[in-house]
C-alpha cells in the first residue's frame, strides 16, 4: 500500500475537527507526503444531505486527511491534490462509482482549478449522472432536515422557557425544612 503508516490515531478537538496524534505518510508516484502530528482535519467534507451515501469517515479516511493536507499546505497544485486523492481512493479499495463521485465533488470544491478541456469533459461525464442520481434523495433529505430543524427550534422554545422558569425557583437540597 502507498500509505506508509498503519492506523490513524486522532484526538477530537470539537464536533467536526480532529487532530492527528501520529503522522500519516503516503508515497505518490514521484513524491512522498507526510501529514504531520498536530494536523487538523474534518475527514471527508461531506454536506449533511449526502452523508447517507458517503459518511465523513470510512475506508477512505486516510485519503481524505491527505487531501486536506495537500489542499491546505499546497505542496502541489489543487488539480494534482485532487488527482492524488482519486488515486489514493483507488489504492484504498474505494469502489469506482463512489471514488469518481468523491473526485467530482472535490474538483467542484476546487472550482476545477487547473483543469483543461479534457478534465472538464471528464468531470461533466461523472457529475451529470451523479447529480441526476443524487437529486431526489438530497431534496427529500433537505426537506426532512429543515422540518427537523423547525421541530427542534419549537421544542427548544418550550423547553428553554420551562428551564428558564425553573431557574427562578428556589432550589432545595437535602431533607425539606420546616419552620418551628
Amino acid at each position: 500500500m502507498p500509505f506508509v503508516d498503519g492506523d490513524i490515531t486522532v484526538r477530537q478537538i470539537d464536533a467536526e475537527t480532529w487532530e492527528l496524534r501520529e503522522e500519516v505518510g503516503y508515497r505518490a508516484r514521484e513524491e512522498t507526503f507526510t501529514v504531520p502530528v498536530g494536523f487538523r482535519t474534518d475527514f471527508a467534507s461531506v454536506p449533511t444531505v449526502f452523508v447517507w451515501l458517503i459518511p465523513r469517515y470510512g475506508v477512505y479516511t486516510k485519503a481524505a486527511i491527505l487531501h486536506d493536507f495537500l489542499c491546505r499546505m499546497a505542496p502541489v497544485s489543487r488539480a494534482d491534490a485532487d488527482g492524488v486523492f482519486r488515486r489514493a481512493l483507488r489504492e484504498l479499495g474505494v469502489s469506482a462509482l463512489r471514488r469518481w463521485i468523491m473526485w467530482a465533488a472535490v474538483r467542484a470544491g476546487g472550482r476545477l482549478s487547473g483543469a483543461g478541456p479534457g478534465q472538464w469533459l471528464l468531470w461533466l461525464l461523472v457529475t451529470v449522472p451523479a447529480v441526476a442520481f443524487l437529486a431526489v434523495p438530497a431534496l427529500v433529505l433537505t426537506v426532512w432536515l429543515a422540518l427537523f430543524w423547525v421541530l427542534e427550534w419549537v421544542a427548544y422554545l418550550f423547553t428553554g422557557r420551562a428551564a428558564a422558569g425553573r431557574d427562578n425557583q428556589p432550589s432545595f437540597s437535602g431533607a425539606p425544612q420546616t419552620e418551628s
